[in-house]
């Protein structure tokens, strides 16, 4: 009987299934058929592997996948992160105003106490103006050594401000708006007539030559026989001066001038 090698070699594998060997490490058990009463081992026979993809990647466990809870979460706190810097930055913005509207309310208080320190300063200013005023008050001088009359410039009731009292007159350093007044008295024991008094107030300027009668006063025929009498003469009035004019009172009698500072005076003031 003749060995059915075929046989046995059909049995081992089939030439139609034959497939490339695959390198791979697998275990390998050969197949024994026996045939005529001993075992003959086959042929080795690569076994018939699939040929299938690469294996997808593994997922990486370390990242797990977000919930639908989660994210709604997420973004509930992003919401709050938000709305918590929006609320923030609003009392941030109401603070500086309110630290601006301060700083303003202080500014305008100091702004105040300023204005009110230049009132009381331009104030007291206008009143040492006022008590600085540009006036002179002269009274009669009993020592009389001619014309024009003389006068007493700082005793009693006498005082110059701003005028200069010298060569018995009264002299101005600043032009304007002069009141100027002289009151004098005449007084006798007799009269004896014919009798003329004149009361007469002039100026001088040293850019000018001689005198301008600014104010003048007469009286003739005021007393009778041979008694006391007394005439009181007063002139005043407003001139525009200017600066280096000086005044000067002038009279007919010196000797009946009754020269008591209350009754006999001359003056000026600057409006």
């Amino acid at each position: 009987m003749q060995p059915q090698r075929g046989r046995a070699a059909g049995l081992g594998c089939r030439g139609g299934d034959e497939l490339p060997p695959v390198q791979q490490n697998l275990p390998y058990y050969p197949h024994i058929f026996w045939v005529d009463g001993y075992a003959e081992t086959a042929a080795p026979c690569v076994p018939a592997v699939p040929s299938a993809p690469f294996p997808p990647p593994v997922p990486d466990r370390s990242r797990k996948p977000r919930s639908k809870g989660r994210e709604r979460g997420e973004r509930s706190r992003a919401g709050f992160l938000v709305m918590f810097l929006l609320i923030l930055v609003a009392f941030t913005g109401v603070g500086l105003s309110i630290f601006k509207i301060f700083h303003l309310e202080k500014e305008v208080d100091e702004l105040r106490e300023v204005r009110f320190a230049w009132l009381r300063a331009g104030k007291g200013e206008k009143e040492e103006r006022n008590e600085a005023r540009r006036a002179a008050h002269v009274t009669g001088n009993p020592a009389q050594q001619g014309l024009p009359l003389e006068w007493e410039p700082s005793s009693g009731h006498a005082y110059t401000s701003g005028v200069q009292y010298e060569a018995r007159g009264l002299r101005v350093s600043e032009p304007g708006l002069y009141f100027v007044y002289s009151r004098v008295l005449f007084r006798g024991t007799a009269c004896d007539s014919p009798l003329l008094l004149a009361h007469v107030v002039y100026k001088r300027n040293p850019a000018s030559p001689g005198s301008l009668v600014l104010m003048e006063d007469k009286a003739a025929n005021f007393c009778s026989g041979q008694r006391m009498w007394a005439r009181s003469s007063y002139l005043g009035a407003l001139f525009r001066l200017r600066r280096m004019d000086s005044l000067h009172v002038n009279v007919s009698k010196i000797a009946l001038v009754n020269f008591e500072e209350s009754k006999t005076f001359f003056g000026l003031f600057k409006l």
